[in-house]
């Protein structure tokens, strides 16, 4: 249910690469449709896969294309148990989670991260064709121009949006935590603007040999530090869970604040990783502090109710 709200917003599945791996078993497609309100304005969708593996977005009965002029329409929030990785995993993680983000608030930036990542896959592939020859200059060149174009562009935008976010997540730990203790988020980049063509020339010949790209804004990170150490080896697991829900919290300002009103908060098992405590924070803030609609899943209604009735809140549960 929760991956259906997501596939509708985002034209793709939260937890799988593939759109078959979201079809019913013995089926060949899907059909997913649902009302948005926004604004006292209900806006109905439908995303639909059909047996041929091509999937048609229509919003308002008029069809929508391309699909990523639709991100960002109706903003979301999704929160699930493996989503941890976020402060365990490697860099990837940490990147797809802020480009996730940015995307929803910003459509050029999301087009020049589609741009750039299918030359950055083009620049790689070549790379690995010509390995043991000798490669064509003037043909890197070009694969240079385009990165560094749309890289420097990007990396602008992820400095300019992080020094506020990461101020953010900061002070949302420390609600939902109440520790004084707070982490130290510090962004990464693998180049700069000034050196971004020097950095590529240098590299290229590392490049040729390792056949891949090695310079640019697919290399960089978000560092998490406490006293200094590497956060996901200082931090208690309590810790680790209150600074996932500062990254969605933040995430959640940052959308509120763009649109002028609250995106859908998708919580998937989330008793499973969270206190009743830090539960009743989240939920306090989103709910009560703002206007926020949450759908929650959990594996046992009466843990639901009594979370939910003990915070005074309007709910409607529903049993599967």
């Amino acid at each position: 249910m929760l991956d259906a709200v997501y596939y509708l917003c985002f034209t793709k599945s939260y937890f799988n690469k593939s759109d078959a791996s979201a079809v019913e078993k013995g089926s060949n497609g899907f059909s997913l449709h649902a009302s948005f309100t926004v604004s006292g304005h209900n806006i109905p969708v439908s995303l639909i896969l059909r047996e041929n593996g091509k999937k048609e977005l229509l919003v308002e009965q008029e069809t929508i294309s391309p699909f990523s002029t639709h991100i960002g329409k109706f903003p979301v929030v999704f929160i699930a148990p493996d989503d941890v990785i976020l402060i365990t995993g490697g860099s990837e993680e940490r990147r797809k989670f802020i480009d996730t983000l940015i995307c929803q608030l910003d459509h050029v930036y999301m087009i020049q991260l589609i741009r750039y990542n299918k030359f950055l896959q083009d620049r790689n592939k070549y790379l690995k064709n010509v390995a043991g020859s000798i490669a064509d200059p003037i043909l890197l060149d070009s694969f240079d121009e385009q990165l560094i174009q749309s890289g420097t562009f990007l990396l602008k935008k992820r400095i300019e949006f992080l020094e506020g976010f990461i101020q953010s997540v900061i002070d949302s730990f420390g609600f939902i935590s109440g520790e004084k203790e707070k982490p130290a988020l510090v962004y990464m980049p693998s180049t700069s603007a000034d050196t971004y063509a020097y950095n590529m020339q240098k590299a290229r010949q590392k490049d040729i040999l390792l056949q891949r790209t090695s310079v640019g804004i697919h290399r960089d990170d978000i560092e998490i530090l406490m006293d200094e150490m590497p956060f996901k080896q200082a931090a208690s697991q309590g810790q680790k869970k209150s600074l996932l829900f500062a990254l969605k919290l933040a995430s959640f300002n940052a959308l509120k604040l763009h649109f002028g009103f609250e995106p859908i908060l998708l919580l998937d098992d989330i008793f499973e990783k969270l206190d009743q405590e830090r539960l009743k924070k989240l939920l306090d803030w989103v709910c009560i502090r703002n206007n926020g609609q949450v759908i929650l899943t959990d594996t046992h209604h009466e843990r639901v109710n009594e979370a939910l009735t003990d915070i005074s809140l309007p709910f409607q549960l529903i049993k599967l």
